[in-house]
């Protein structure tokens, strides 16, 4: 199996540039549906996720070529599929972004429950609650989620219970060829949802208020191809100014807008790292100890839950008492059990972590429990004593291109290995 191998203690310094947005990348490849044609999408990041996404529109029909590194060129003008094979959207939860395309282009769609890290519930009753408000019919079976439209989609007011970014982006994308307006209240604000709806405009459709809490769609009879460039990856680049500020040497992040990581940023400040903002990239550094916060996870502008390991990881050294408390995924703590197996003193209760920071950290053999929690504890390698290996990587490798590559270029001592597996040992 592959591991990661990190030695601890040497200086972390220099310029790294993340690649485009994952959660807005694997929306946007799944909004080329309802554009028959070919669209190209530039800044997309070369991970995991992407390329499980891709396979789902190959299933479907489109034709896929890699221009680029970071370039697709999507051709859906023959997809005449709408039905998604599990065996590919069982592996990430972002595989019910093709819901609201599908029943846009087809009036039907049979997508599989999905799958990907073992964070929380991952319900979709929002999703299906929304669209049934559209004039969407559903029906389960043998886990897979059915979609009709008998009567066609018909633009309605929608009040989303919580502001879940994929309800969102379903509904927008399903609305957008819904008869009528629709209006989405408490929708989700977060800047790949900007992105989602940018794109979709540039196809012709008219979506207002995209970033705020009101969105209103009003529906077109089609959309055309267009090219787009991805978003910068602001939780690529929070976990690179977080490896920076633990560490304390000067770092520089580029390829992102530091207004998507506002809250982020603050907080960082109030922990003792000191925070330069440009347009499209950001400095940090640390000249004295870190210092305790409290943070509480929820939907943009407030304290991203995909920075909460991350940060975590931070008041694990502060000196001081600080309490995290998760509000968005409710198994999203498991990493804590892992950074104590690294000398973290950290106390669950329900879902507030009260995290009492140590001295120091020492090397330790851990996994990765998901995406975020693994990149965060190749963090606490860096500043860790002696030799910490990562287990589970391929978390890892869902959302961050060439990770070990960038901190490598950056002075870390790490490795990418491969190791044989304990759990096939006779």
């Amino acid at each position: 199996m592959d591991v990661i191998r990190i030695e601890g203690g040497h200086p972390i310094t220099g310029e790294v540039s993340v690649e485009g947005a994952k959660n807005s990348a694997l929306k946007l490849m799944a909004a080329t549906i309802m554009a028959p044609g070919v669209t190209t999408l530039v800044n997309v990041p070369d991970i995991s996720d992407v390329h499980i996404m891709g396979k789902v529109l190959k299933r479907l029909g489109a034709k896929i070529d890699v221009a680029g590194k970071h370039e697709l060129v999507i051709d859906t003008s023959s997809v005449d599929s709408c039905e998604t094979p599990y065996e590919l959207v069982a592996q990430m939860r972002a595989s019910t972004a093709v819901l609201g395309p599908l029943i846009s282009r087809f009036g039907e769609a049979v997508v599989a429950m999905p799958g990907g890290c073992n964070i929380g519930a991952r319900k979709i009753d929002l999703h299906i609650l929304g669209l049934e408000a559209l004039g969407v019919h559903f029906s389960f079976d043998h886990g897979n989620i059915h979609a009709t439209t008998p009567n066609g989609l018909k633009g309605a007011t929608v009040t989303l219970e919580f502001a879940s970014v994929g309800a969102t982006e379903n509904l927008m994308m399903a609305s957008v060829f819904a008869k009528g307006v629709t209006t989405i209240d408490n929708a989700a604000r977060e800047p790949e949802i900007v992105d989602l709806a940018n794109m979709l405009n540039e196809m012709g459709a008219r979506i207002t208020g995209a970033g705020s809490p009101v969105i209103e769609i009003e529906g077109v009879d089609e959309l055309h191809p267009v090219e787009h460039r991805v978003v910068g990856d602001r939780i690529e680049a929070g976990t690179f100014l977080a490896a920076g500020g633990l560490v304390g040497d000067p770092m520089v992040v580029r390829g992102f807008d530091p207004a998507h990581l506002g809250l982020v940023l603050k907080k960082f400040e109030v922990m003792g790292i000191e925070v330069e903002r440009g347009e499209d990239w950001c400095r940090v550094s640390r000249a004295g100890e870190l210092l305790p916060t409290d943070i509480q996870t929820l939907p943009f502008p407030g304290f991203p839950t995909d920075m909460q390991a991350q940060t975590m990881c931070l008041l694990a050294l502060a000196s001081g008492e600080s309490v995290v408390t998760e509000n968005v995924f409710e198994n999203r703590f498991m990493f804590a059990s892992e950074l104590m197996r690294m000398g973290g003193d950290i106390r669950i209760q329900g879902h507030h972590a009260i995290v009492h920071g140590q001295k120091a950290l020492s090397g330790a053999q851990v996994k990765a429990p998901d995406l975020r929690g693994g990149a965060a504890l190749a963090m606490a390698g860096l500043v860790a004593d002696g030799i910490t290996t990562i287990s589970d990587i391929h978390h890892i490798d869902r959302g961050y291109e060439d990770f070990v590559e960038k901190l490598s270029s950056l002075g870390a001592v790490i490795e990418r290995t491969e190791v044989p597996d304990p759990a096939l040992d006779d």
